[in-house]
């Protein structure tokens, strides 16, 4: 189906969806949520997409919600803003849930519930140039919806600082407490992020999937007789996969396998 908020590129096993909207520095509303929702959907059910990069057009990566649709939504009823709300929290888990690994290339400044985009995706890659801020106390706010993913990502005790003092950080910062896997000068993001392509697009296309759900399932559970017995299935039943069993198979006979043939 046509997006008009965003621009998606598929080539090879790579797709690329690009937030277009740069004259609003990339600010979501109820068109750009609709959006990203059918596309992350739509990428993450196509066999023929093994992953995504998430990126943007312009100066800035994502500045949040856009200021004429939250005027809007001053004047909602309860009912509405839930509703509303329930959106955003659907395009967030989507992403999240994706079942292909997500890249965010961040270019440019992420604000808001631009961070909850960036900590709902796998992998993040920021130019250092780039700068965040979780903005919505300043507003008399709070961000209640983004929440699940960036304290999965920050951590309880970075999210109790820059949820409350709305302070921007740089891209070091965000690396330091775990939001950026990678830094690197503006001139290499686009490097940086097809390197990491490159490497996911070499791997098991299931395994990389099964790898995503094992994270997902298992962050934050005790090492319990039904956590030991779990892993013991999965990797029983991945070994006996067609995969798996190819992936070992041309190991052992030095080619590659099927998945890159």
């Amino acid at each position: 189906m046509p997006h008009h908020t965003l621009h998606i590129d598929i080539t090879g096993a790579l797709a690329t969806i690009t937030l277009d909207r740069p004259e609003v520095r990339n600010a979501f509303n109820e068109a750009t949520i609709a959006d990203l929702t059918h596309a992350f959907h739509d990428l993450g059910q196509n066999d023929a997409v093994r992953a995504i990069v998430l990126a943007a057009n312009g100066p800035a990566f994502c500045a949040g919600a856009d200021l004429n649709w939250m005027k809007k939504m001053a004047c909602y009823t309860h009912a509405e803003n839930l509703a509303d709300a329930q959106q955003l929290a659907l395009m967030l888990r989507t992403i999240y849930a994706c079942p292909k690994p997500v890249v965010a290339r961040v270019q440019g400044d992420c604000y808001a519930g631009g961070m909850g985009l960036v900590a709902a995706c796998d992998i993040v890659v920021a130019a250092e140039e780039a700068h965040f801020c979780l903005s919505e106390v300043k507003l008399g706010l709070i961000p209640a919806t983004i929440a699940p993913y960036v304290i999965k990502a920050i951590g309880e005790q970075a999210a109790r600082r820059y949820f409350l003092t709305a302070e921007r950080f740089d891209a070091r910062e965000a690396q330091r407490i775990g939001l950026a896997h990678e830094v690197v000068a503006a001139s290499e993001l686009d490097n940086k992020v097809a390197a990491i392509a490159k490497a996911l697009l070499t791997n098991g296309p299931q395994a990389v999937r099964q790898a995503k759900i094992l994270v997902r399932d298992i962050a934050g559970r005790p090492v319990s007789d039904a956590l030991v017995q779990d892993t013991a299935e999965r990797i029983a039943q991945i070994r006996a996969s067609s995969e798996g069993r190819e992936g070992v198979l041309s190991f052992l006979e030095k080619r590659k396998p099927d998945w890159l043939a």
